[in-house]
């Protein structure tokens, strides 16, 4: 069995404005920008992942990632689909995406946001295999209160709810906790600074690293 990988990407200078106080115009944008390629980079490495389907709005961030290049020996294909007119929010931006990647076939759908630039291939991988055993599954941040990853098996239903207090409200639709431990890239969204060294920590990956080198002291690549 493998998996679709829905990533949505707001555009650069809309995301991430809880960093506003921390981080000028010009770094939110590239740090934004630099986690999307690396998210997207470690899905398309991961086993078990056939495609990711990035729903995005930005140019920039649709030049990066076909820009990025092939890595590894295995890699997933790549569709950039923009945003549709109407949709509400992250979460119609979502279901958008899981409408197109299950528009001819019904095929396991996963959700993953654009924010996690520790992410390894397999950390991911480990957390679909579990995900295979439930027609719903989520992993829960860092902080606990919301959401870095959803999925659904083939024919489940998967109705995204991202947002504050997102992880309580997954659950009550259903999905089962992923036992992910808390030191993983998959759990490491970045919302706040504490983020970007938690990350730092972990390991970003390079493109991140490069960003994130200027900004928080000692960040090193991941070694996935």
């Amino acid at each position: 069995m493998t998996w679709t990988v829905v990533v949505p990407v707001k555009v650069a200078t809309a995301a991430k404005t809880r960093l506003a106080g921390d981080l000028s115009p010009a770094q939110r944008v590239a740090l934004v920008r630099a986690m999307a390629v690396d998210t997207v980079a470690a899905a398309r490495a991961t086993p078990l992942v056939s495609q990711v389907l990035v729903v995005t709005d930005d140019p920039d961030v649709d030049a990066d990632l076909h820009a990025s290049g092939r890595g590894g020996t295995r890699w997933a294909s790549l569709l950039i689909v923009p945003e549709p007119s109407g949709a509400r929010g992250l979460n119609g931006a979502i279901a958008a995406g899981i409408a197109r990647a299950r528009a001819d076939r019904e095929c396991p759908v996963a959700v993953l946001l654009g924010d996690l630039p520790a992410l390894r291939p397999v950390d991911l991988a480990e957390a679909l295999r579990a995900a295979a055993s439930h027609p719903l599954a989520v992993v829960v941040d860092a902080d606990a209160t919301g959401t870095t990853l959803i999925t659904a098996a083939a024919g489940a239903e998967l109705h995204p709810a991202f947002g504050e207090g997102s992880a309580a409200e997954h659950l009550r639709r259903g999905h089962v906790a992923l036992d992910v431990p808390a030191g993983s890239g998959l759990r490491q969204d970045v919302d706040v600074l504490d983020d970007l060294a938690a990350v730092s920590r972990i390991g970003p990956g390079s493109a991140t690293a490069r960003v994130l080198r200027a900004l928080v002291p000692g960040v090193r690549p991941s070694v996935a």
